[in-house]
């Protein structure tokens, strides 16, 4: 099992990351922090280079926007050092769930468990 594991993570990057990653990371790599989701952010020495380890699934939304301005060079400082200040009206960080069980579904959608029936609407049918 441990050598099919190492082929397999020399070619799979959408569920860990790969051994060149790990490999840069262990090398050039300063963790800086991690988010409620487990994610693990680093930077380089210099500080001009910034990416995350996801945990589990290599998924962009599951970056949450504090961190997500820190990665694209928006804010110099990282969340853990300086944390943003957050509004009473805003809702916690959800990943996109567009493709999964979870996804949102309109009432009268086929891919709702039990549609709700239509009065509203009526077929038609050529004479």
């Amino acid at each position: 099992m441990g050598i099919l594991n190492t082929v397999l993570r020399s070619v799979i990057w959408w569920d860990r990351q790969t051994l060149n990653t790990q490999f840069y990371t262990w090398r050039k790599g300063v963790k800086v922090g991690e988010d409620p989701q487990g994610n693990v952010f680093y930077r380089t020495r210099d500080g001009k280079r910034r990416w995350v380890i996801y945990n589990g699934e290599c998924e962009a939304s599951k970056v949450n926007a504090d961190w997500h301005g820190w990665l694209h060079h928006t804010y110099d400082a990282p969340p853990t050092d300086q944390p943003l200040a957050h509004k009473a009206w805003e809702k916690p960080h959800e990943d996109n769930k567009t493709g999964t069980a979870q996804a949102y579904a309109p009432v009268g959608s086929i891919r709702r468990m039990n549609p709700a029936e239509r009065r509203d609407y009526e077929a038609w049918s050529p004479e």
